[in-house]
């Protein structure tokens, strides 16, 4: 008696999580050809105004669609607003979060304006890889030493034209919540450039949003059948990038552990 129900069940979970690739896909060609036409009808407007506005519309969407709910708090966050990707000055900001998921990107996307650093093979993907390279996504091997310094010389000039970039200096996704130690990389670029760093921490209520030593599609998979998940955004005040960069990078990761444990517990008191 009770088969039937599970059954129902899993179909509808199925079903639900087909509904939404569908949707992704079908969704992510219409909001970039809606870029594309952006970019036609307003040649005045500087290209990365076009593709910040495009792109948070489309990660507000689509997560939506996977019944993802991202509640974000701190400067400019509170006011409803999308972080600037530039500083007073014209510089470009350098956006720094712990890593936990594969859907990191879009939940920050979707409250900073911001390149994204990702996998260097999610630029072969088809329609996903095209697309981020259209928006100006930075592939990094990081198991090449050339591959990371190409990708340090795309950031400097991104910052020099005024352009966000968002950094996971953990390197990789980790589960659970510790903050694991940083690399220098988006320490050195901040200290070479004088860029801010705006520290950022994420908390998920679910450990099924969690990605580490999986194939993505299976990640992916697991994220999508759940029915909502709700995220944390905590976003803190600049850094300082004067600080030597060791000592910088010891401060951000303390900082990044503090948001993240205060994104952690605001789900646990809105639950």
């Amino acid at each position: 008696m009770r088969r039937g129900p599970r059954v129902l069940s899993r179909c509808w979970t199925a079903c639900r999580l087909w509904m939404r690739l569908f949707t992704f896909v079908v969704g992510t060609v219409l909001f970039w050809g809606g870029m594309e036409i952006d970019f036609l009808v307003r040649r005045r407007t500087p290209r990365i105004d076009v593709i910040n506005k495009w792109v948070s519309r489309w990660a507000k969407t689509m997560l939506c669609v996977f019944g993802i709910q991202v509640v974000a708090r701190g400067p400019h966050a509170d006011q409803g607003e999308l972080y600037p990707g530039r500083d007073a000055r014209g510089v470009g900001r350098i956006f720094i979060s712990n890593h936990q998921s594969g859907v990191d990107i879009p939940v920050l996307l979707s409250v900073i304006a911001a390149h994204a650093i990702s996998r260097h093979d999610l630029a072969n993907w088809p329609l996903l890889g095209s697309g981020a390279s259209r928006i100006g996504t930075l592939f990094v091997d990081r198991t090449s030493r050339r591959s990371g310094a190409a990708v340090l010389r795309q950031i400097a000039a991104a910052l020099e034209a005024g352009e966000g970039v968002l950094m996971f200096p953990e390197g990789t996704s980790f589960p659970g919540d510790a903050v694991h130690e940083f690399k220098p990389g988006a320490f050195n670029a901040a200290h070479r450039s004088d860029a801010e760093i705006i520290p950022i921490g994420v908390a998920y209520g679910h450990s099924d949003a969690y990605f580490f030593k999986e194939p993505f599609m299976t990640h992916m998979k697991r994220v999508g059948s759940r029915r909502r998940l709700k995220v944390a955004v905590e976003i803190g005040g600049p850094l300082d990038s004067a600080e030597p960069s060791v000592e910088m990078k010891d401060h951000a990761r303390a900082r990044v552990a503090e948001l993240a444990e205060l994104a952690k517990v605001r789900l646990a008191t809105d639950a």
